[in-house]
């Protein structure tokens, strides 16, 4: 039988984060997997990249389309609905970065148009990719209360936009995957510190099933952290993302052959307090994200992160800015 045609995939987009993906998609080339070329409206840009890794370079988006099975689409936000849009009408499987679009009805006309040509669709929500989270079974996350702390320093690219969509958007994703219940009521504040867009943000999030979730994104803070806790009925679970480490804290019954170090007495049982640290290997999330794109097209099952879970993470955040606002609107009409 003969071997299939390797997979090709092209590459749209070579700014900070695309170069990144052209580094990645460099380490998955083989026989299975190609780069078809690359394209960025800004040519020199994109022969630099495509003269580092040897790929060729294209003059258009139609022109790399015709060359590819497949896009990677590391553009900014607001070209996504074109960009993409463009691919499927083409007939190419997309991945494509985070935010999925810039408007939830661009996420919605995207997701119509991906079902309707049988193309699948990938979101790039990197942190799921993360082997700090991966380390744990899906089924073993049921949180009723989850917190998650992502703070990073100032840098003057990407302040354009706000903090929600450019750094909380990845926590609501994971906590989002977790707690599958519709969320009822979204309560934020947020404030813009360097410029006209939020910098500091937190929100609290109800479901539908009573669960609750606080997050917090900083892009003004001294030291960085990305970190999440879930709190359930039998363990608390802390991630590292950024040291990339995971501990779960649960309650066992008690063995008096091997007694743990901490007993507790729980209705006159006693119970022991078991620190379990799950083996995290070194994975490249963004690596890890692209192959498993690739996967799924040559397996034709669906993709790990898709349209629905980009577009759901969209939804809250922009409920998430839309509280921001309206609590500042109240605070300025009070001071007025």
């Amino acid at each position: 039988m003969a071997a299939s045609p390797p997979l090709r995939i092209g590459l749209v987009g070579v700014g900070h984060l695309g170069k990144i993906h052209a580094r990645c998609l460099a380490s998955l080339a083989g026989p299975d997997l190609v780069v078809a070329g690359v394209y960025d409206r800004d040519a020199a840009a994109a022969k630099t990249v495509a003269r580092e890794h040897g790929y060729p370079v294209f003059d258009s988006l139609r022109e790399l389309f015709a060359a590819c099975d497949a896009v990677d689409v590391v553009t900014p936000t607001v070209t996504h609905r074109a960009v993409v849009g463009e691919a499927l009408a083409a007939g190419r499987h997309v991945f494509v970065e985070k935010p999925v679009t810039a408007t939830l009805a661009e996420a919605r006309e995207l997701e119509a148009l991906a079902a309707a040509a049988g193309l699948l669709v990938q979101v790039g929500h990197v942190e799921r990719f993360n082997p700090a989270f991966t380390a744990l079974q899906p089924g073993s996350m049921r949180p009723v209360f989850a917190e998650a702390h992502r703070l990073a320093p100032f840098n003057p690219r990407g302040n354009d936009v706000s903090v929600v969509l450019d750094l909380m958007i990845h926590d609501l994703d994971l906590v989002l995957s977790v707690m599958p219940a519709a969320v009822e009521h979204v309560h934020a504040n947020g404030v813009a510190v360097t410029g006209k867009t939020v910098d500091i943000a937190n929100a609290r999030l109800d479901f539908a099933d009573g669960a609750t979730a606080n997050l917090t994104a900083s892009r003004i803070s001294l030291k960085a952290m990305r970190k999440l806790r879930l709190f359930q009925r039998d363990a608390y679970i802390g991630i590292d993302l950024l040291a990339k480490s995971t501990e779960v804290v649960r309650l066992s019954d008690h063995n008096p052959a091997a007694p743990g170090p901490l007993q507790l007495p729980i209705d006159g049982q006693l119970r022991e307090v078991v620190v379990e640290q799950p083996a995290v290997p070194p994975v490249n999330a963004i690596q890890e994200e692209l192959r498993r794109f690739a996967e799924s097209i040559r397996e034709g099952r669906p993709v790990a992160v898709g349209l629905a879970d980009g577009r759901r993470a969209l939804d809250v955040a922009h409920r998430i800015l839309e509280d921001i606002e309206r609590r500042r609107l109240k605070i300025e009409s009070q001071r007025a």
